[in-house]
């Protein structure tokens, strides 16, 4: 309190001049219309700009929220899509007797770490086993595959990048329907190879390039890229085509993964398979 009185005591002609200039200033705007109006449109102006800085502001921060939103949306819809179509097609069945549930299921995360400028290039995500990712669960970006998860920690997950020579991404022409397989032989960043697509195949540049559903990682008809050069093999037996990915490889930031819930049964009628085979 001593130092209180003190303050006021010591400044006290600054804190008279700043209530005189105060009572000055309400004196003028309350009894002179013109100023007044001048006043409080200018004030009206100040606050309208904080509002729009704020409003857009929070705008921005909600953006992440909603392109998330949008991208399992996006998703989800890929996979109904295709899974009625399947379902209609191979038993003829009314679009309303079709069963709601799906077997895929996406997991958000972020890319923590990633490398497009070697051989065999990884991606590591945000999100482990204590967020329900396993191995051999794919990766996706908004606007593509990117992925397969190889090793998994309790918080975070490595993954095999398309750009990695030790990846195979079942994918097919969803135009014509001929299917092969997706590798990556090095160079550009935003190229891969379709391989094993038959020689005699239609192939056009600019068809639509999107995975097979042909195994237990991706769902079918996601989208991979588009083809950017075709030709034949050095064996003239399949052709030669270049896919210009869809998702730019060097900007990965939010990524999803999906879980097939019916992956282990999937596997486990593979590893049969091969049994039987030996």
């Amino acid at each position: 309190m001593r130092n209180l009185i003190a303050f006021l005591a010591r400044y006290n002609h600054w804190l008279l001049f700043i209530i005189l200039e105060l009572v000055s200033f309400w004196l003028l705007f309350r009894f002179n219309s013109y100023q007044g109006s001048v006043f409080f449109t200018s004030a009206n102006r100040v606050v309208g700009s904080i509002y729009g800085l704020a409003s857009s502001v929070n705008d921005y921060l909600g953006l992440r929220t909603a392109n998330e939103a949008l991208f399992d949306r996006n998703l989800e819809l890929v996979i109904e899509n295709e899974r009625l179509r399947s379902v209609i097609d191979s038993l003829g069945m009314e679009s309303s007797a079709v069963p709601s549930d799906t077997s895929f299921v996406t997991i958000g995360a972020k890319v923590v770490n990633n490398s497009v400028n070697r051989l065999d290039n990884y991606i590591t995500i945000d999100k482990g086993r204590a967020d329900g990712v396993e191995a051999d669960m794919g990766i996706v970006s908004p606007v593509g595959v990117v992925g397969i998860v190889c090793m998994v920690s309790a918080h975070h997950a490595l993954a095999i990048s398309v750009l990695n020579s030790n990846s195979s991404v079942s994918c097919k022409l969803e135009r014509s329907g001929y299917f092969g397989n997706l590798k990556w032989n090095g160079g550009d960043s935003r190229t891969a190879q379709l391989t094993d697509i038959p020689r005699h195949a239609e192939v056009n540049v600019g068809d639509t390039v999107v995975t097979s559903g042909y195994s237990s990682v991706f769902p079918e008809g996601l989208m991979v890229g588009t083809v950017s050069s075709h030709g034949f093999s050095p064996d003239g037996l399949t052709c030669a085509i270049d896919v210009r990915l869809s998702s730019d490889m060097a900007k990965l930031n939010m990524v999803r993964v999906i879980r097939n819930k019916h992956a282990a049964e999937h596997v486990m009628l593979s590893d049969s398979l091969k049994r039987h085979r030996q």
